[in-house]
């Protein structure tokens, strides 16, 4: 279930976010990241996530935000899970001022051997395949996607 905007601006006020966030490598090792357009962490590099929503299995979270992410859908059997993490912002997505983001995210690690084409707009404006090395030494990259090689 989708909430509405105010009722999610009062959720991420008062309770932190389930997410999964997905580490997309290709055949060459290489790591999807995308340039977030919308905040918390506008204007990095990011790896594609997404909340999970009320009564939405983790593996259904995992099918819809591939599709919505991605442009496809993978099944969370074809990934490996890499952890628990917690993000901590103080931004939110509504850019209310004095309202931080608290997520905790499950990771999971996919593998594509197809290449993907035509990649949605909404969350990043742009997609690039970086190395692990280039992606820990980019200022540019986020530090919470950073966490998921060190």
């Amino acid at each position: 279930m989708k909430l509405d905007r105010a009722t999610l601006i009062d959720v991420v006020k008062n309770t932190p976010l389930v997410s999964i966030d997905l580490i997309v490598r290709n055949d060459q090792n290489q790591v999807l990241l995308g340039y977030r357009n919308n905040e918390p962490a506008r204007n990095y590099w990011f790896v594609p996530g997404s909340r999970i929503c009320k009564n939405e299995r983790i593996s259904q979270a995992f099918e819809r935000l591939s599709c919505e992410e991605l442009g496809t859908q993978l099944v969370i059997q074809d990934a490996r899970f890499l952890g628990i993490f917690e993000h901590f912002y103080q931004e939110n997505f509504a850019q209310k001022p004095g309202i931080d983001t608290h997520y905790v995210v499950l990771a999971y690690e996919v593998k594509l051997f197809n290449p993907l084409n035509d990649l949605p707009k909404d969350q990043h404006s742009q997609f690039r395949w970086w190395t692990v090395t280039d992606l820990l030494h980019a200022q540019e990259v986020h530090s919470h996607t950073k966490a998921y090689f060190q």
